[in-house]
Formats: C-alpha cells, structure tokens, sequence
C-alpha cells in the first residue's frame, strides 16, 4: 500500500510539472506572438515609422527574398561557420592553457595579471588591429571570434580546476599518486559541469565576437548585412539579419545544452 501511494503522489507531482510546464510555454509564446501583433499593427496605424522600425510582415517578405535567390544561405552559413570554428578553438585554447597553468604554478602566478588585462580590453577595440593584420577575410573574423572568448574561458577553467576538493588531491599523493594522476582522476571528471557552463557562455560569445569582426571586414555574413542594410537604409535587412542572430543563438544554446544532459546522464 506505501508503494502505491508513493507512486500517485509521485504521479501527481509530475502531472503538476507537466502543467507547469505548459503554462510557461503558453506564455512564452503569448507574450511573443502579442509582440508582433503589436509591431505590426503600430506600422499599419501608423503609431511608428515603418520605413525606420520596420515591421514583421516586411522582415519576413525580405526573408523571402533571400530564400528565393538563396543568398540567405550564403550569409548564415559564413556566421555559422565562422562561430563553430572560433568555438572549437576557444575550447581547445582555453582547456590547454588553463590545464598548463595549473600544472605549472609558478607560470600561473607570472601570466595571471596579463590574462587579467586581456579579458577586461573591449575586444571591439581590437577587431580593427585584426582586420590590417590579417586582412580582411574569414581568418581575421575566426580570430576576433576567438578574442571575445578566450582569456575569459582561461580564467574560469584554472579557477574551477583550483577549487577541486582538496581532500580528492591529497589521496591521490597518499595513494603514491603524481601530478599526472591528480589531473585525470580528480580535475577532469571533477569540473565537467565547470566546462560545459563555459561552454554555454563561449558559444554566444564566439557569436558576438563574429559579429563583431563581419562588422568591420567582411563580404558575407550576418554582420556584413547588418552593416550594408544600415549604410544604404535597408533597415528591413538589418531587422531580418539581427532576428537570424537570435535564432542562432537560441538554437546553439540549445545544443549546448543537450550535450550537457547527455555528459551528466552518463557520468
């Protein structure tokens, strides 16, 4: 009998959850849908200017447009590209050089202010540098992706993998253990969870960071559209172009985070 009641109340708790969970995407959904009936019907009233606010129905004939004579896909694909590229790089870079700092103290406490400084410097500041550099092409644009993400990911990482327990490290030594061992019992497998939260953050920022760099040097892009579409007054295109961004956002946030139920359900 105290099994069968436990399982309705646990039944009833998820039919709760279930319910919940309706309600915010209901809402969710009510309140966006209410957004561009608004917008729209502002336009067509003429409570705001269309040809300086735009509205939905003119971002989507754009859209259209654009998927007509496919251009679209060049353009989303290129920021699409750029993004996973500079990603993986940031990963790569921001795993290897906070794992070398925390195996070598002594370089820690020597590179530590200058990583400091380096994330703080408005990354916008150096996507110009970037451009005369390297010129104006997809390397240049990978890079200030890389830029806007990476000395951050170096700090997170180094900190997290210095507040592993303590406790873990001094029974790997008790145990005849090394360095080496302490890094892939304890550090790894203990600051997955750190990994993929900086994971969640570099993504957007490797975004950003693209963005960024089509501003200023690119020929295809999102950002390249944002910039064409405002300096000739197409501000449809910019609206389209910005609304992509979101899309792409949210959908690599979601990504991220079916890795991160994946990692966690096997761990």
């Amino acid at each position: 009998m105290n099994d069968i009641r436990v399982s309705e109340a646990h039944q009833d708790y998820l039919r709760q959850m279930m319910r919940s969970r309706r309600r915010v995407m209901t809402l969710r959904w009510t309140i966006f849908l209410l957004f561009l009936v608004l917008w729209e019907m502002a336009v067509r009233m003429k409570w705001i200017d269309g040809f300086i606010f735009s509205s939905p129905s003119r971002v989507m004939l754009t859209f259209l447009r654009m998927w007509e004579d496919r251009s679209i896909f060049l353009h989303t694909g290129t920021t699409i590209l750029e993004t996973f590229v500079s990603f993986a790089l940031v990963i790569l870079i921001g795993t290897g050089c906070a794992l070398l700092l925390w195996y070598h103290t002594e370089l820690s406490a020597i590179l530590e202010p200058y990583l400091v400084v380096l994330n703080s410097l408005p990354k916008s500041a150096l996507a110009p540098l970037l451009i005369v550099w390297l010129g104006a092409n997809m390397k240049s644009i990978i890079v200030s992706g890389i830029s806007v993400a990476v000395f951050g990911s170096i700090l997170n990482l180094y900190t997290g993998f210095c507040e592993v327990d303590p406790d873990e490290i001094k029974l790997i030594y008790t145990l005849k253990g090394t360095k080496k061992d302490v890094l892939k019992k304890v550090i790894l497998p203990g600051t997955i969870p750190l990994l993929i939260s900086v994971m969640k953050v570099n993504i957007g920022l490797c975004l950003v960071g693209v963005v960024i760099g089509e501003f200023i040097g690119a020929r295809q892009g999102l950002g390249y559209l944002i910039i064409y579409g405002s300096q000739v007054f197409k501000l449809d295109l910019v609206l389209m172009s910005i609304v992509i961004l979101c899309v792409i956002a949210m959908a690599l946030y979601a990504m991220i985070g079916f890795v991160e139920k994946k990692c966690l359900r096997h761990r």
